[in-house]
């Protein structure tokens, strides 16, 4: 087999903060900013990767899933413990420092982990970690 991802998905309950979030902060391009009932699904992606994206989506929109989960998958949002994502940067250090500069909401500052990796955290606007580790 031969495969590539092409997109993943992580939801988003404020459509304007996730794309000041993605777009302003991460520099993310965005790629789709689809409207239906009410509701937005964002695609952004990193510049220079097209055949990469990430669709932030409404998680209320989904078909299928019931009150209660909706509302289990509201509580796990707000702890943060729902949507990662594991982004990677040769500067992590500066990365990080932009982050900063623009509010981010901190989790952990670059750190040399117990399992080989250096990294940092922090939250998007719904609340989904995202974790970036330095290329070596």
């Amino acid at each position: 087999m031969n495969l590539t991802i092409h997109s993943s998905f992580l939801p988003q309950n404020d459509p304007d903060a996730a794309l000041a979030f993605y777009r302003d902060t991460l520099g993310f391009e965005v790629r789709n900013d689809v409207g239906y009932g009410g509701k937005r699904w964002i695609t952004v992606g990193p510049t220079g990767q097209p055949g990469t994206s990430i669709v932030l989506y409404p998680p209320d929109a989904s078909p299928g899933v019931t009150d209660d989960e909706r509302r289990t998958i509201a509580e796990m949002m707000a702890k943060g413990t729902f949507g990662i994502l594991l982004l990677a940067t040769k500067e992590l250090e500066s990365t990080f420092e932009r982050l900063q500069a623009r509010d981010a909401d901190i989790v952990q500052e670059p750190t040399d982990q117990p399992y080989g990796v250096r990294d940092c955290a922090v939250r998007d606007p719904a609340g989904n970690m995202i974790r970036i580790q330095q290329l070596r």
